[in-house]
């Protein structure tokens, strides 16, 4: 069954519907963005929970309880408190590189399982950790999940998505992300409730549920007809998975489009040492940016310790963990609305509305902090509230934006040869600015207090100047068309051949 929608892109017809295959497939592989938002809802939230603390951490229990000369900014500064968070983020960095060498000769899929499986080890040894090492150990496990599934997952959806509404679908692993983040601080929510202190444990191994989900249902995923070509080099087969997924006999035209950038894969034999060809330097340079502009939005203030932030300016520990789920939830609203936007607006128009809101809320959330926050004693009722709302236009801004375009244009833009090897850059570079900020973050708000805010806003403001002056839109391209975009940009044509031919043919605008 097929939903009855035209295909139409690029000055070619590629023939083909929204299958309900597709549609199922690509559910069940950004189901791998669950367990990426859930990690980063839970930690926070057991971060702030008394009894994991007491056990764990006893020295920032105990600062935060019994130590009253101490600055609100400085109370949960502590490098183990920050390892436990940031522990996940380099094992994630270091295990991109390996799953970028499963995905390129072994396929989409087994990556994906890969990454669900220690993901779901990660999460047992987590929930049922008797000392700081168990603990340790487990979230290097998670880590390496998060390095093989989201190496993966983006390329998988790319690949199967039709190009007209690649952008829609690739969105849905963000909005996985924001289901799992806001699944964390619901139970998180419930389980800081249980009496006897062991709540923490169920929130921890709890993140084994939608890893066991992502496993069984990636079992019994198709590989994707851009993967079939390019390690088995089965044209009959790949032809015949097209014409499932598209829903048609016609889809000769890009099958064509496959076959030759997987010829031009194969002649490739060192990925990442091509990639530093002066051809590919607008890829490269996307491929580091894009990821390191998107953590260093500061959204991992909100999202790590949203519920330690909301402690600071004096929730109460139920308060922090609701306050933080309100959040979560307005995220998700409007990542879901992006993925309505984003195949008619385009993405560049969305990350310059959602970097206005993230910068114009960053700048007021640290002027309401620095004004009426000082470094005893809590923030007004009022305020806190005009605090929370502030951080729900940021978010809000980041769902639009940042937040699923980060993930969709980076996995749309790399050419087959190159895609894998770029894609774990994107990874690497992600996680490795998660792990910088989660490892400094608390240090930085006991020394900036309120500046932290305006420190992050710059950056939004230097990432939303570069997003309109370097990044070309991508709406309606086919991925395997994607690296002529380059030749028309006023910039990046200096790097590349051949671009303004192919866009001036078929009149596709590149900013």
């Amino acid at each position: 069954m097929a939903v009855g929608v035209a295909i139409s892109s690029d000055g070619k017809q590629y023939a083909g519907k929204i299958t309900w295959f597709v549609l199922l497939s690509t559910m069940v592989a950004a189901s791998g963005g669950i367990i990426f938002g859930y990690d980063v809802g839970v930690s926070g939230g057991v971060s702030s929970m008394d009894p994991f603390l007491k056990k764990f951490f006893p020295g920032v229990y105990s600062k935060m309880k019994e130590d009253v000369e101490i600055s609100n900014y400085c109370k949960f500064d502590s490098q183990l408190l920050t390892s436990f968070t940031s522990s996940l983020y380099i094992a994630g960095l270091i295990s991109s590189f390996f799953a970028a060498i499963v995905t390129r000769n072994y396929g989409r899929k087994p990556s994906i399982i890969v990454g669900g499986v220690a993901y779901m080890f990660g999460a047992a040894l987590g929930g049922a950790a008797s000392n700081i090492y168990m603990l340790i150990i487990g979230r290097v496990l998670l880590g390496v999940g998060l390095g093989f599934t989201n190496q993966s997952v983006p390329l998988y959806l790319s690949e199967m998505a039709p190009s007209k509404y690649r952008g829609a679908f690739n969105v849905a692993f963000q909005v996985c992300v924001n289901i799992g983040y806001n699944s964390a601080t619901l139970i998180n929510y419930g389980t800081v409730k249980i009496k006897g202190g062991w709540g923490w444990r169920i929130s921890l191994a709890m993140a084994g549920l939608p890893a066991a989900i992502l496993v069984i249902g990636a079992l019994f995923l198709p590989e994707t007809p851009n993967s079939l070509i390019q390690i088995r080099d089965d044209h009959n087969t790949a032809k015949k998975m097209l014409q499932k997924i598209r829903g048609t006999n016609d889809v000769q035209d890009e099958l064509d489009d496959l076959i030759e950038a997987s010829h031009a894969s194969k002649a490739i034999k060192q990925p990442f040492k091509n990639l530093l060809q002066r051809k590919y330097r607008p890829q490269l340079v996307m491929s580091v940016l894009i990821p390191f502009f998107q953590q260093i939005t500061g959204i991992n203030v909100i999202a790590f310790y949203a519920p330690i932030l909301f402690l600071t300016i004096g929730s109460g520990e139920s308060a922090s963990l609701l306050s933080a789920t309100v959040t979560g939830v307005v995220g998700s609203m409007f990542t879901v609305l992006t993925v309505l936007l984003v195949d008619k607006l385009g993405r560049r128009v969305l990350f310059n509305v959602g970097g206005i809101q993230m910068f114009v809320s960053q700048m007021m959330v640290g002027g309401i902090m620095a004004a009426k926050l000082g470094d005893h004693g809590g923030m007004s009722r009022g305020y806190a509230l005009a605090v929370l709302i502030l951080i729900c236009v940021y978010i809000s801004g980041f769902g639009l934006s940042w937040g699923p375009l980060g993930w969709v244009v980076t996995s749309e833009i790399f050419p087959l040869e190159i895609r894998s090897a770029a894609q774990s850059i994107v990874v690497a570079v992600n996680l490795s600015m998660t792990f910088v900020i989660a490892q400094v973050f608390l240090a930085m708000l006991c020394h900036l207090k309120s500046g932290i805010f305006f420190f992050f806003g710059a950056w939004v403001l230097l990432m939303s100047v570069f997003v309109y002056f370097f990044l070309p839109e991508t709406k309606g391209i086919p991925i395997e068309k994607m690296d002529q975009i380059w030749g028309k940009h006023f910039f990046w044509k200096r790097f590349v051949d051949g671009g303004d031919q192919y866009l001036e043919d078929n009149k596709v605008e590149a900013a």
